[in-house]
């Protein structure tokens, strides 16, 4: 699926020449003149990356920053005349995460905004893998504090019980085989006697209320093992 980027610039000579070397680079590019107009695009679609000449008519680049930072943080670049210092602070400091002066050469903005994006998967890519806590449907567990809670009300787990629920939950929507399981959580060879895993897991239910026949959170896979979905 092709990166959305948004162009806005007055200067439609500019607009449209970005467009095309972004769209030349395989990109879904979204085209405006205008503050106006921009801001109903980033109301209404989510972005990759945004490029905003700074003085446009209506809303200007700063206030258009301001506004994706109330929900977004995907990357902005300033396209700009201006090249105070203070104007790059200013810029800087409301959101914005690169600045290109015109004139420019297209194929410098176009690095410019694969660089950006690379940074921007990169960040999102170890919030992914540094994720710390799970919210499945009214079941909260937290991996900094350590605490489990059910439908608000505090859940007392053993150190391997959490081990074994927050297993499970990174592995949402996954079959996890009791070998797994235990070779994850004990951090032992498993032994072809999967009683050790059954028997916590059949605490756990019981901590977490779960009905034996119909359980809403730890499933058994006949033959396979366990998930959570």
């Amino acid at each position: 699926m092709s990166e959305k980027i948004l162009v806005v610039d007055d200067e439609k000579e500019i607009a449209d020449l970005l467009e095309f070397y972004l769209k030349n680079e395989g990109f879904d590019v979204s085209k405006c003149y205008d503050g106006q107009t921009a801001l109903k695009y980033i109301e209404n679609q989510e972005f990759d990356l945004a490029l905003l000449d700074i003085m446009i008519p209506e809303i200007n680049g700063y206030t258009l920053t301001q506004k994706i930072r109330e929900k977004y943080f995907y990357p902005v670049i300033f396209l700009t005349a201006k090249v105070e210092d203070m104007d790059k602070i200013m810029g800087l400091t409301i959101g914005a995460d690169d600045y290109i002066t015109k004139p420019f050469n297209p194929l410098e903005v176009v690095a410019r905004v694969k660089t950006q994006l690379r940074r921007y998967k990169r960040y999102n890519q170890v919030q992914k893998e540094e994720h710390i806590e799970y919210d499945i449907r009214g079941l909260i567990i937290n991996k900094n504090t350590h605490k489990c809670t059910l439908y608000s009300k505090p859940i007392d787990l053993t150190p391997i019980e959490f081990s074994i629920l927050w297993y499970l939950c990174e592995k949402q929507g996954q079959v996890v085989s009791s070998e797994e399981l235990f070779e994850a959580v004990w951090k032992e060879k498993y032994i072809d006697n999967n009683n050790t895993v059954m028997a916590h897991i059949a605490r756990l239910r019981e901590k977490l209320k779960e009905p034996a026949k119909r359980p809403k959170f730890i499933k058994t896979v006949w033959g396979i093992g366990y998930s959570i979905e």
